[in-house]
């Protein structure tokens, strides 16, 4: 019988600044429209999302300023590494998500790019608050205090 993968070998693209860059309020699940050979570019793991974010326009959902690097194999049908991609979610999700950005002054954030187990890319969404420097300061702190504690709790 085969081993399961870990869920962690999934993920083809992280953005791990956002949760110290932002406060996440909800997260959502979603879907991207992508071509073949940005699935295939996406299998690689060279996609970064470090820079991108969300936003409403026109009742749909796009994905703004991610890289996805061509895939080199492709040659001529090969994709613009940064073009907008279209965000799959239900019209409820969207008129929730637009009203809180639009009310609330919030961002919707990719937290994270990834292959659900049947192999279709999924974008983990999340609806965020910016930090201000006082509140980063903050994370800091707890972090190297949470690391502290596990390196005194290691040692006794």
């Amino acid at each position: 019988m085969a081993k399961k993968k870990a869920p962690d070998s999934n993920v083809a693209a992280e953005n791990r600044k956002a949760r110290f860059n932002y406060e996440i309020v909800d997260t959502l699940e979603a879907g991207l429209v992508l071509t073949g050979t940005e699935v295939k570019s996406l299998r690689g793991g060279k996609a970064s999302i470090a820079e991108s974010y969300a936003t409403e326009e026109g009742g749909e959902l796009w994905l703004i300023n991610s890289n996805l690097p061509e895939y080199l194999q492709a040659n001529r049908f090969n994709h613009n590494p940064k073009r907008r991609r279209k965000i799959l979610v239900h019209r409820s999700q969207l008129a929730k998500l637009a009203g809180a950005v639009q009310k609330d002054g919030m961002t919707l954030v990719p937290l994270r790019i990834y292959f659900n187990d049947k192999g279709t890319a999924k974008l983990l969404l999340a609806l965020a608050k910016g930090k201000n420097a006082p509140d980063k300061r903050q994370t800091i702190k707890e972090r190297d205090w949470n690391r502290q504690k596990q390196r005194l709790l290691k040692q006794g």
